[in-house]
Order: C-alpha cells, then sequence, then structure tokens
C-alpha cells in the first residue's frame, strides 16, 4: 500500500479536501446563521432555500453540477457569451478544477446543515452578554470576535470534525464528476473510489482493498482523538 502511488495521490485528494472544506465550511455556516438570525421580512424564505442542498440527493446534486460545468454547460456557454473565454473551459477534465468543483459542490451542499446547527448553538447564547459588549462600546465585529465565537466554540469544534471524518471519506461528489474515473490519470480519485476500484470485480484484491479500509479507518479517528483530546483538557482546566 505504502509504495502504490495511486493510494498517495488519493490520499493527497482527501487531505486537500479537508484542508479545504474545513474552514469554508466552519465559518460561513456561522455567518449564514447569524445573518438568518435576524428579524428581518422574508427570512423564513430563505431560511427554507438554504437549507434546501440538504434535502436533495448528493448524486442529483452531482448530476446538476455536470449538466452546468460541462464543456458545453451553462457556465461555459455564459463565459463565451460574455467574452471572457475563447473557448470552453475544462472544469471536469483538468486535475484542479476538477477537485475544485467537488470541493464547491460539498461547500454548497452543507452550508445549510451546519447553519442549522450554529442557530441552535446561538439559541443558547446570553442576549445580556451582547447588551453588556455593545454598552462598552464594541463594534459589531468586535462582539462577534469576544462574545459569538466563544460561545460557539464547543459547536464550531463539533462541526470542524464532522467535517473533517466527512472529508476524508468523500466518494459521491467526485465519482459523479469524473464518471467513476478519478479525473485525468485517477489523480482525483478519492480513499473510498481507490477501495472501490481495486476490490470489485472478477480480479478485484479484496486483501488490498481491506488494508485500504483499515487505513482510512485509522485516518477518520484522527479528529475524533483530536477533539477528545480538547475536551480533556478542558475539563481538566474547570477542574482545577
Amino acid at each position: 500500500m505504502f509504495g502504490d502511488e495511486m493510494f498517495w495521490n488519493a490520499l493527497t485528494t482527501c487531505l486537500i479536501y479537508v484542508v479545504v472544506c474545513v474552514p469554508l465550511l466552519t465559518v460561513l455556516p456561522l455567518l449564514l446563521a447569524l445573518l438568518v438570525q435576524k428579524k428581518l421580512p422574508g427570512i423564513s424564505f430563505f431560511r427554507t432555500t438554504f437549507y434546501f442542498p440538504v434535502i436533495a440527493s448528493v448524486v442529483v446534486v452531482a448530476l446538476i453540477w455536470t449538466w452546468l460545468f460541462d464543456s458545453r454547460g451553462i457556465i461555459n456557454q455564459t463565459l463565451e457569451f460574455l467574452g471572457l473565454i475563447d473557448q470552453p473551459m475544462a472544469f471536469l477534465v483538468d486535475r484542479w478544477l476538477l477537485l475544485g468543483c467537488a470541493i464547491l459542490l460539498t461547500v454548497w451542499k452543507g452550508l445549510g446543515y451546519y447553519m442549522v446547527v450554529y442557530l441552535a448553538a446561538l439559541g443558547n447564547v446570553g442576549k445580556e452578554l451582547h447588551e453588556a459588549a455593545m454598552l462598552d462600546g464594541a463594534s459589531s465585529f468586535r462582539r462577534f470576535l469576544s462574545v459569538t465565537i466563544p460561545s460557539v466554540r464547543g459547536a464550531m469544534l463539533l462541526i470542524a470534525v464532522l467535517i473533517a471524518v466527512s472529508a476524508m471519506r468523500v466518494f459521491a461528489e467526485l465519482d459523479v464528476l469524473s464518471k467513476s474515473t478519478g479525473g485525468p490519470g485517477g489523480y482525483d480519485m478519492s480513499l473510498v473510489m481507490l477501495i472501490r476500484q481495486v476490490g470489485s470485480g472478477l480480479n478485484g484484491n479484496i486483501g488490498y482493498a481491506s488494508a485500504i479500509s483499515v487505513a482510512l479507518f485509522l485516518l477518520t479517528l484522527v479528529p475524533l482523538a483530536a477533539i477528545a483530546f480538547m475536551n480533556r483538557e478542558k475539563k481538566a482546566k474547570v477542574s482545577a
């Protein structure tokens, strides 16, 4: 396994997914939750709209994404019509563009779900904290840094761990967008896609697929162990 270039390519893809998705899906849903938390006219409609991608099947959404980013898709045609490009961009053929499209799909689909988690956490934040900060002359940005973030830190850690685990197990987005090929040369193949490739068919190597599965399981334990360690340290400080 350690001498297999395909394994390292798949691991790199998953790690890039983690590094990009964790900060985006930790911060953006929080900002979205702060927005929809405000009592504005028609805000219920926007809450429903933001949550709609969560209920949609990831395969269906990925197929729509394929239609959008295809060489003859709506995005390329719009860019050509505006005169921004001379020829279609290879969104689903280029290694990095394909990976970017998959990450964009994951972020877009996950925004509504994690927004709801943040809304639950924000509901437990005492209004008196914000009022006290306002009386002290704190700006909105300062209240966000000093009051909001510390109040939802537990939810942020939980969300970051959930995103990291999901990113390591990414499958449907890359599989549908690359049409099960893993992109050019298989460089955009994830670990789950690699497990399916080496373990299926008449010549499938079940032993090797099992070894990669164990490696993936151990990798998903890393963020879980990290949050357990943080919680243990926090409890130790409280006890002291």
